[in-house]
């Protein structure tokens, strides 16, 4: 990783989108990295636009309000068209094919597409879509370890649910198999 990566997750409220950033902020944590989590989302939440901005450091961050991202995860097209244009140049963005209708017009990023809403499908656990997502993006940037995201992901998830990191796992692993380059 280099030394700082900052990365937007945009969405639909009830996509996982703050669980995402929340379980990569816990990772870094994990490794003994400076992070910053920032979340907004509407009053709706579910079915209402949610984002939120995550910074991986190996430095001290200055500032968690950003301009633009190295990373984008974008899974609606109100969030393309919001935040595609706030990717810098050479940075990354990523996709599920379900919510994206119109064309990336970007050549001077990498585009990534992740079929996780018809993987979970698939899987027979809609839930799951987010970790598809998750597992796509570690496949691109491994910006931290499979085992430290398995941590975070215990300590963002109450204890009842613990019996569903297996699962989760599987998610993740499945989604770094499917993810492709556009």
């Amino acid at each position: 990783m280099k030394h700082e990566i900052e990365i937007i997750i945009a969405g639909f409220g009830g996509q996982g989108v703050l669980s995402m950033g929340k379980i990569l902020a816990y990772s870094g944590l994990t490794e003994g990295k400076e992070v910053s989590w920032m979340p907004s989302y509407g009053p709706e939440q579910r079915g209402g636009t949610a984002n939120v901005t995550v910074i991986l450091s190996n430095n001290p961050i200055s500032s968690p309000i950003l301009n633009a991202y190295d990373v984008a995860i974008i899974l609606n097209q109100p969030s393309l068209e919001k935040f595609e244009s706030k990717v810098k140049p050479g940075g990354i963005l990523l996709y599920d094919g379900y919510g994206i209708h119109g064309d990336i017009g970007r050549k001077d990023i990498r585009v990534y597409r992740v079929n996780a809403m018809d993987a979970a499908t698939e899987m027979k656990n809609e839930k799951a879509f987010n970790m598809l997502i998750l597992g796509g993006l570690l496949k691109i940037v491994p910006m931290v370890s499979l085992q430290s995201v398995l941590m975070g992901l215990k300590k963002s998830l109450p204890e009842r649910h613990h019996k569903l990191i297996p699962m989760n796992e599987i998610a993740i692993r499945k989604g770094m198999e499917i993810v492709c380059a556009m």
